[in-house]
């Protein structure tokens, strides 16, 4: 049995009267919050969180600072949540999101919310924004983002989440809702006939990606994927997604321009999707889009002064759009792929389940 928390009254429905410093911002840019759990004020939310999935951009980068050595990982983390009150990479921005179980429900949000105490839920805003406060943690599950902690967690008024299906293990579960905003996104610009690269095409969004983008631009189109490794490549192919694989580095974008232009006859993509973790992709994302298109940067290791100055600088008048993680629908639209797609299913269950 948990003890109830305190309540404090007046909060905030975006989250404000959680923030330290400085007074007057959102949680979001805040340098740090109020991760206290004894209390929770009326419009809040607490849950006894049980996995952390960290940003990739953002793992990525602690993972590599840290020369691969889980004790420096975690401590890592650690120590930014004790800075900040949240887990907010100070290098990337970023986040990730949790999943774990609703142990108290403010007294304003009752009738106003589907969740009732036991509910297991994802949170489907950034870390970066959420109080979160970590008692131990227990380990990083091989080869993913995923950390297994002993913690508490606030959603605000404002925050969005879901229910974790019951035909879904958790961590599979996740794995595809950390993603989800990609391939809701990738549903809404791409239409048919059309010719769309992705950057990133096997790993965990762009995959997903991969499959709505085929979906979406039918037998007309033609969905090219890019990837670094040979063993990547053979990913896309073996997904079968993408009509083209191509192995090129997406921190060099002549290459990927002149592989994209031999494929499309000069013409390029109508729609170019960037899902790699790693900086500095913003020019070959740019440069493989035709005239007029759209570029959607999912990544949260996306610059955005490089893309905006380095687009002015080769003259190419494109639409660029950032990587919202929200979009209406994005939670059902991510499970769903799992639900329809065996072979992406099954690549995420050896991963993630």
């Amino acid at each position: 049995m948990h003890d109830k928390p305190r309540i404090k009254e007046n909060g905030n429905p975006f989250g404000a009267h959680r923030v330290i410093d400085p007074k007057g911002v959102l949680p979001q840019p805040a340098l740090k919050l109020d991760n206290g759990v004894e209390y929770i004020y009326d419009n809040e939310i607490l849950v006894d969180v049980h996995t952390l999935n960290i940003d990739s951009a953002s793992f990525t980068q602690i993972r590599e600072a840290a020369g691969r050595d889980e004790k420096i990982i975690t401590d890592t983390i650690l120590r930014i949540v004790a800075e900040k009150g949240k887990m907010q990479n100070p290098v990337t921005g970023s986040g990730g999101m949790f999943i774990g179980t609703v142990a108290a429900i403010g007294p304003k949000l009752e009738g106003k919310t589907d969740l009732k105490p036991g509910d297991k839920i994802a949170s489907l805003v950034s870390l970066s924004l959420t109080p979160l406060n970590i008692e131990k943690i227990l380990g990083i599950k091989k080869g993913t983002e995923q950390v297994h902690v002993k913690a508490k967690a606030i959603l605000f008024e404002s925050g969005i989440y879901a229910k974790i299906p019951k035909d879904l293990p958790e961590t599979l579960a996740l794995a595809v809702l950390d993603v989800a905003g990609a391939p809701a996104q990738t549903a809404k610009l791409v239409s048919p006939g059309q010719t769309v690269a992705i950057l990133g095409a096997a790993g965990k969004s762009g995959v997903l990606c991969s499959y709505e983008a085929a979906r979406r631009a039918g037998v007309g189109g033609k969905v090219i994927g890019i990837e670094y490794s040979a063993r990547a490549v053979e990913k896309i192919k073996e997904y079968g997604f993408c009509a083209e694989a191509v192995q090129a580095n997406a921190t060099d974008a002549l290459d990927c321009h002149a592989k994209v232009s031999a494929l499309t006859g000069g013409r390029m993509a109508d729609v170019v999707i960037n899902c790699v973790n790693i900086p500095n992709t913003e020019m070959a994302s740019i440069m493989l889009c035709r005239k007029e298109g759209t570029v959607y940067f999912f990544s949260m290791a996306t610059s955005f002064t490089k893309s905006a100055l380095g687009a002015e600088g080769v003259g190419k008048d494109v639409t660029m759009i950032i990587g919202n993680g929200y979009t209406r629908g994005h939670a059902d639209t991510a499970i769903n792929i799992l639900r329809e797609s065996r072979e992406i299913r099954a690549a995420y269950e050896k991963m993630y389940a």
